[in-house]
């Protein structure tokens, strides 16, 4: 049977395939040490886990209503009004299962097919992906290193045209930890204002900074209007596989969002809900020494790329996430780009990393190449990774075998 032809337009998050091949190596017996996943590797709070033992034994296991427990909506919107500077009603709040939900269905609530969507390259791939398939035109803005991985607002301005109905902005940024200037999400602001477009501002890093703070777009006069919020608990508790994230919106958006969720999950899980709200609500050290962790892992992954012959590795300021430079290393060693030192570092250095084709279409423009490293790891981990990448780097005869085999695969398709 054939498929519906708008599956064509899906991508992907190719982190989960490259975790997929991780693992067939290690069931293989390989010794894979994975950089490349975007999840902390401590566990979740044992307070946060005992509010949902508590919350399964006090029977919070039916439907909650599909925007999110009430009380749950209360705290986050106090959360994200003390933390923002904005105003926020519990009716403005939206909880989904993850931050994914916030971006499928801000895309089907806002834009039309033929619109245009801004978007950061290199940025989570799930942006583009659902702009092409709500049928909207994707506008790469790139993301320039000189810059601090920050937009050039004056190449923003040269983006838009009558069609654009929307900009995405993600600060701190994965892939690249850079974080956007209060100036520039300013004048960004000053531009949807001007030009009526939406702002999807995924915040899901904002706890996760190093130095200075990280400003949200919607904290300017005119911008909670028009201003999605993304966040979740995935990244700032150590909670990926529990899957709760919410959305802070307009209301009359807010109930569009939450019908959507009717009609897609029905709700998020109720005894999870509870127990996001216990991490809200308890005890926030947890979180304090999880980043005070990854700033010293992040001063070590650094100080260790730059080591690397060929590597250039600025120091990101939020988020968990190493984004060198590689371009001398990638000519210097016969990679043709950052796809193909990826998959030389997994299949002959025991390293899994993440090349920046994974963080949406390349420009043509665009020659120069990066990878990207999760520093979530522990201490060990992050200097035997090191240790593996130059080694096997520097040893030339594994990268012409590793090369003439891929020239091998090239002539047999």
């Amino acid at each position: 049977m054939k498929l519906a032809q708008r599956l064509s337009r899906l991508g992907t998050e190719t982190a989960f395939d490259v975790l997929a091949e991780v693992n067939e190596l290690r069931r293989q017996g390989r010794n894979i040490i994975a950089l490349s996943i975007g999840e902390p590797a401590c566990n979740t709070a044992d307070y946060i886990k005992n509010a949902a033992k508590k919350a399964l034994d006090e029977n919070y296991t039916h439907y909650s209503p599909s925007a999110g427990i009430p009380e749950f909506r209360e705290v986050i919107a106090k959360y994200v009004a003390s933390t923002r500077g904005i105003p926020v009603q519990p009716e403005e709040v939206v909880v989904v299962p993850g931050g994914k939900p916030i971006i499928f269905f801000a895309m089907l609530a806002c834009v039309e097919e033929g619109d245009e969507v801004i978007y950061p390259l290199p940025g989570y791939p799930i942006y583009e992906s659902m702009i092409n398939f709500a049928g909207a035109k994707a506008v790469p803005l790139r993301l320039r290193e000189e810059r601090g991985f920050s937009f050039d607002v004056q190449e923003l301005r040269s983006k838009i045209t009558e069609r654009t109905k929307m900009i995405i902005v993600n600060s701190p940024h994965n892939p690249t930890g850079g974080i956007i200037p209060k100036q520039d999400l300013h004048e960004i602001a000053e531009l949807s204002l001007k030009h009526d477009f939406w702002v999807l501002s995924d915040e899901i890093y904002s706890r996760i900074v190093y130095e200075g703070k990280a400003e949200s777009i919607s904290q300017f006069p005119g911008m909670k209007e028009r201003t999605i919020i993304l966040d979740g608990h995935s990244k700032t508790y150590a909670m990926t596989g529990w899957r709760v994230g919410y959305g802070v919106m307009p209301k009359h958006l807010a109930a569009s969002v939450a019908k959507l969720m009717t009609n897609s999950n029905s709700c998020t899980a109720t005894f999870t809900q509870h127990a996001a709200m216990a991490a809200m609500l308890g005890p926030q050290e947890t979180v304090d020494e999880m980043v005070k962790d990854f700033r010293a892992h992040r001063d070590l992954i650094v100080d260790g790329l730059n080591l690397i012959d060929g590597f250039f590795c600025r120091k990101p300021v939020g988020a968990f996430y190493a984004y060198p430079n590689v371009t001398r290393a990638c000519r210097t060693h016969g990679f043709k780009d950052s796809k193909q030192m990826q998959q030389f570092l997994l299949h002959k250095g025991g390293v899994a990393v993440l090349g920046q084709q994974c963080f949406g279409t390349r420009s043509p423009e665009d020659d120069q190449d990066y990878i990207r490293l999760s520093y979530v790891s522990s201490v060990e981990d992050i200097k035997e990774a090191l240790r593996r990448i130059e080694t096997s780097l520097n040893n030339s005869k594994l990268v012409e075998e590793f090369l003439d085999e891929q020239r091998t695969k090239e002539m047999a398709k």
